[in-house]
């Protein structure tokens, strides 16, 4: 028996049979070629018949995760139409007279290792895409296919490191869990495998020998576990049994309320990224939705999506959650989400800089826009609006004068709209948190942020794998942070909740209450389980 360490990025037991899968060799030769022309029309084949692999990958992702784990592929879509990337093939090709796969391979080669060179964390990301969609594009050139990795039994999937596109290809029956030796908690593929509920390790040293023999996934520990003895076995195959009778239980709990013995009340929601996500938040039984991050409606176009094109997307939402709260946060681009017909200048440091309700204000004709959205909806709905980075009063006061100006334009064409539309702010800043006492006197709720609200207390960028180890969700000057802001908020007579990730930390989940805070809004798989928790409390 042998264990070998790593990091989960996704919990759960998987035991099955390790399959180490072997990727196709996308390695190329230098060939000479005497009509570049023709090898740059060969590129152009290429580059359609990859475009249109990718958005059937798109639409399989779409139906599995949801639009924000599938918009991975319409990026990828998008560097293949970049212009830089191909006149890089383009002139490789005629002035080296060299054939389509080398100066495919070699571009890919210079973009993705120019990527991994930038200060900028996102920026880094960006050379795994670039390597990915060259790889594609030489496959297609090769006749070697979409790449697709077939497996013809439930197995424990091991590899050096699986691109997005892999993932999704596979058979989901086929695949008990995810193990590679690279890879990072906030790469595609984790936030995937989240997504699917599929257990994941990262940074697993195996070897070749290790293909077909029995193993054990413990994503709790993050082990795995070669080879296991038959006690080991047991005791797994015994978690294993207690972990899928946990799930059976948590279904119990559908349509019962989010409350202790003692009466006290929680209201529990669910944060989504599309219309296609309130599937999810429907069959985990949310009291509603506590963050519809709207910017993927901005993400999912080429321009400005117009406010019917906005109208529309809300309107669908609120009348789906059918009564049921629906906070919808204004945009929230910059730092990790960039928009290219945003414009914006490149940022040393983008995390701290022009994002979120800083956009809004200095672009009040696009605000104004969503605004207007967000209002006329609003007659469909439950809906309350949200607005992401505040760090002033000045701010709150200016954000009310432009939503005074829009429901006076909207009165005046006559368009209905729910004038007592609830308000919030999301605290994510220590500024927020210290002046909560004030902001409190403007809004009609808190939502705390709290993963941006950690990497701004700690100083350490929640993008960067090389922090992970001393980033501290649970760091006590975060948790009094939050103490402070459910305190301020109940002095004015407004609630407070957490829309961040760790509302889903089910170890904190009776402090939270215990805190006093009114609300947590989490993934929607989470929502079972947080409430198990509240209702177990005195």
């Amino acid at each position: 028996m042998k264990v070998l360490e790593g990091k989960s990025v996704f919990s759960g037991i998987a035991i099955g049979k390790i399959s180490i899968l072997q990727k196709v060799d996308a390695s190329v030769k230098r060939v000479h070629v005497e009509n570049p022309e023709e090898e740059v029309k060969r590129v152009e084949a290429a580059r359609e018949q990859a475009v249109a692999q990718l958005q059937k990958l798109y639409d399989k992702a779409l139906q599995e995760v949801g639009e924000s784990g599938a918009a991975i592929f319409e990026v990828h879509q998008m560097m293949l139409d970049d212009d830089d990337y191909l006149d890089s093939i383009h002139n490789i090709i005629r002035t080296e007279s060299v054939n389509a796969e080398y100066a495919v391979a070699t571009t890919g080669d210079n973009f993705s290792s120019m990527f991994a060179q930038m200060d900028d964390d996102y920026m880094k990301a960006r050379a795994a895409d670039v390597k990915d969609i060259s790889d594609r594009l030489v496959r297609v050139l090769s006749g070697h296919g979409d790449g697709a990795l077939e497996v013809s039994e439930p197995v424990i999937v091991v590899a050096e490191d699986l691109a997005p596109s892999e993932t999704v290809q596979m058979d989901k029956s086929k695949v008990l869990a995810f193990v590679t030796r690279k890879g990072s908690s906030n790469s595609h593929t984790a936030i995937l495998a989240r997504t699917m509920n599929i257990p994941a390790l990262i940074n697993i040293e195996y070897d070749e020998s290790m293909d077909g023999k029995m193993a054990v996934v413990d994503g709790k520990s993050g082990n795995l576990i070669v080879g296991p003895d038959a006690e080991t076995l047991k005791k797994y195959e015994d978690m294993r049994a207690d972990e899928l009778a946990q799930r059976a239980m948590l279904k119990e709990l559908k349509g019962k309320e989010t409350v202790t013995k003692s009466g006290r009340k929680l209201h529990l929601y669910a944060n989504i990224g599309s219309t296609g996500d309130v599937a999810n938040v429907l069959a985990n039984d949310a009291e509603g939705i506590g963050l519809f991050r709207s910017e993927f409606v901005y993400l999912e176009k080429e321009d400005y999506p117009t406010e019917e094109e906005q109208f529309q997307v809300y309107k669908t939402v609120a009348q789906n959650m059918a009564g049921k709260k629906v906070i919808i946060r204004t945009l929230d681009i910059g730092a990790d989400k960039q928009i290219d017909y945003f414009n914006m200048a490149h940022e040393e440091n983008p995390a701290m800089g022009y994002r979120a309700i800083r956009i809004c204000l200095d672009r009040p004709e696009v605000f104004k826009t969503q605004l207007r959205a967000l209002f006329r909806a609003s007659m469909f709905g439950n809906i309350s609006i949200m607005y992401p980075m505040i760090i002033s009063v000045t701010e709150v006061k200016q954000i009310k004068a432009i939503v005074a100006e829009v429901k006076a334009e909207l009165k005046e064409q006559g368009i209905p709209f729910r004038d007592d539309v609830e308000q919030g702010i999301m605290i994510e800043t220590p500024a927020a948190v210290m002046i909560s006492d004030l902001l409190a006197k403007e809004v009609d709720f808190f939502s705390i942020g709290t993963n941006d609200l950690t990497q701004y207390t700690l100083a350490i960028d929640r993008q960067n794998a090389k922090l992970d180890n001393i980033y501290d969700s649970h760091h006590e000057a975060v948790l009094r942070m939050i103490q402070m802001v459910v305190d301020n908020a109940h002095k004015e007579g407004i609630w407070a909740g957490i829309c961040g990730e760790l509302g889903a930390d089910t170890t904190l989940t009776e402090k939270f209450v215990e805190m006093g805070l009114d609300e947590l809004s989490v993934s929607p798989t989470f929502v079972l389980p947080v409430r198990k928790i509240v209702r177990e409390m005195k």
